[in-house]
C-alpha cells in the first residue's frame, strides 16, 4: 500500500509540479503528516524532492528527474485490461492505441503477474455485443480516416472542416472551431463553435472532415463536462415535450432506448418508476411508450394519453374478430 502510494505521490509531482503537504494529502486520501513521512522517505531513496518555504511554497522534484514507474499493482492492471472492452475499443478510433498501450503494459509486468491479471480479467465482461433479449445494441461506426483527422484537429487546436448530414437536411460542408470530442451512451459528439455560435455535431453523421492549417478560435482552458451540461440543458428547453411516465422497474432500461433525456426519476408508491422524460415530439413520446405495452403509462401530458388510447382502440378493434381461413370459414 505505501509503495503504490510513494509512486503516486512522484507521479503527482511530476505531472503537476509544485504542490503543497495540503494539497498531496487530499489527491493520496491520506493526512498531512503522512504526506510528510512520505516525502523523507523518497529523499532518504534518493528522489530529488525538496520543499521551497514561503506563501506559494511546496514541494517539488528536481528539474529533469526522470525515473521509470512502471511497476502497476494487480487492480490498477486489472483495471486497464477491463478497459480495453469491445466498447473502450470504438471510443474516438484509438483501438489500435489501445491495444498497443495494454500490450506493453503487459510486457511490462513479472510473469506471474500477467497469467494472474489475463486470467482475471477473463471474469470481466463489459458491454457485450447482444443482451439477454439477443437485441444488437446500435452502433455508431464513424471511417477511421475521417476519425483521425477530426481527432488530430480537435489535439493541435486547429479549424475542422466537415462534411456533416444534419437530420432533414442535405449534407454540406461546414468550417468549425473544435473543443472537444465527448462520447455518451454509445453515442459520440464534437462539441465545437462556428461564426462564434455554439454547436454539437454527432460524429456518426460527419461523412468526411479535414484538418485546416490555422489555428481554432478557442480558449487555451476548457472544462468539457461544464460545456456538455450547459448544451445539455440549452437542447432540453428548445421545442420538445416533456413526459410523466410511470414504469415497471425492470423496463427502466427501455424506456431510457427511446427517450431523448431524462429529468427526474422517483420510486412511486407501488413499486414502480415515475419518471418525468423528455421526446422531440408527441409523434415520438407515442411511439417510444408504445413499445413498453402496459409496462408504462403516460401521465402527463393528455394529448399523448389521447394519442395512445386511439392507438390502443385501433388495435384491439383489428383483433377483435377471427380471423377467416383459405375457404372463407372461420377455423375451428
Amino acid at each position: 500500500m505505501r509503495a503504490d502510494r510513494l509512486v503516486s505521490l512522484v507521479l503527482l509531482l511530476r505531472r503537476r509540479g509544485r504542490l503543497t503537504a495540503d494539497t498531496l494529502a487530499r489527491e493520496l486520501e491520506v493526512s498531512t503528516r503522512t504526506v510528510l513521512r512520505d516525502i523523507e522517505a523518497l529523499s532518504a531513496a534518493g528522489v530529488p524532492v525538496y520543499a521551497e518555504r514561503g506563501r506559494h511554497g511546496g514541494f517539488e522534484l528536481l528539474p529533469g528527474f526522470r525515473t521509470e514507474l512502471t511497476g502497476l499493482n494487480h487492480d490498477e492492471t486489472l483495471a486497464l485490461l477491463t478497459a480495453h472492452s469491445r466498447r473502450g475499443r470504438q471510443t474516438f478510433g484509438l483501438g489500435s492505441a489501445l491495444t498497443s498501450a495494454l500490450r506493453k503494459v503487459v510486457d511490462a509486468l513479472p510473469e506471474s503477474h500477467q497469467a494472474t491479471a489475463s486470467e482475471a480479467a477473463r471474469r470481466f465482461l463489459v458491454e457485450p455485443a447482444t443482451d439477454l433479449l439477443s437485441r444488437r445494441p446500435a452502433t455508431e461506426e464513424v471511417p477511421g480516416t475521417t476519425m483521425a483527422e477530426i481527432r488530430r484537429s480537435v489535439l493541435a487546436g486547429h479549424r475542422l472542416r466537415i462534411h456533416y448530414a444534419a437530420t432533414g437536411q442535405a449534407p454540406r460542408w461546414r468550417t468549425v472551431d473544435p473543443i472537444g470530442l465527448v462520447t455518451v451512451r454509445d453515442r459520440s459528439y464534437l462539441l465545437a463553435t462556428r461564426s462564434g455560435a455554439d454547436r454539437t455535431y454527432r460524429l456518426s453523421r460527419v461523412l468526411a472532415a479535414a484538418e485546416l492549417p490555422e489555428p481554432a478560435q478557442r480558449p487555451d482552458a476548457v472544462d468539457l463536462d461544464r460545456i456538455w451540461r450547459e448544451r445539455c440543458a440549452q437542447f432540453l428547453s428548445e421545442d420538445h415535450i416533456t413526459v410523466l411516465v410511470r414504469v415497471n422497474a425492470e423496463r427502466r432500461e427501455d424506456l431510457l432506448n427511446t427517450v431523448v433525456a431524462v429529468r427526474t426519476a422517483l420510486p412511486d408508491a407501488d413499486g414502480r418508476l415515475r419518471m418525468e422524460v423528455t421526446y422531440q415530439d408527441l409523434r415520438h413520446a407515442e411511439w417510444g411508450l408504445w413499445q413498453l405495452g402496459t409496462d408504462a403509462e403516460a401521465l402527463a401530458p393528455a394529448s399523448l394519453r389521447a394519442a395512445l388510447h386511439r392507438r390502443a382502440a385501433a388495435m384491439a378493434a383489428r383483433y377483435r374478430t377471427t380471423v377467416p381461413g383459405p375457404d372463407g370459414n372461420e377455423p375451428p
